[in-house]
């Protein structure tokens, strides 16, 4: 079990969690980065809006890469099967 203290957007606490701790750095880490292309983009000033842009924004990372899984798991299932219908046809 990690535990890692969290300084972000001038809100500071700790979370444990079922993870190592270099795994929940390497998380933070990760949503620093997401939390300061924000900010540089300058549109938002407020650390909640900040925040919660930051965090759509890792969801919708997250929902591509989960299309992206299912579209691949499809057409290798496509493939698949029409491998299978290929061998019937040659046997």
């Amino acid at each position: 079990m990690g535990k890692i203290q969290v300084d972000v957007l001038g809100t500071s606490f700790t979370i444990q969690a079922n993870e190592d701790e270099t795994y929940l750095k390497r998380l933070l880490d990760y949503y620093r980065q997401i939390t300061k292309t924000v900010q540089q983009n300058g549109i938002l000033k407020d650390s909640l809006q900040v925040s919660i842009l930051a965090g759509i924004t890792l969801i919708d990372e997250l929902y591509k890469e989960k299309e992206n899984k299912a579209s691949f798991k499809k057409t290798l299932t496509e493939k698949s099967n029409a491998e299978i219908e290929t061998e019937k046809i040659t046997l």
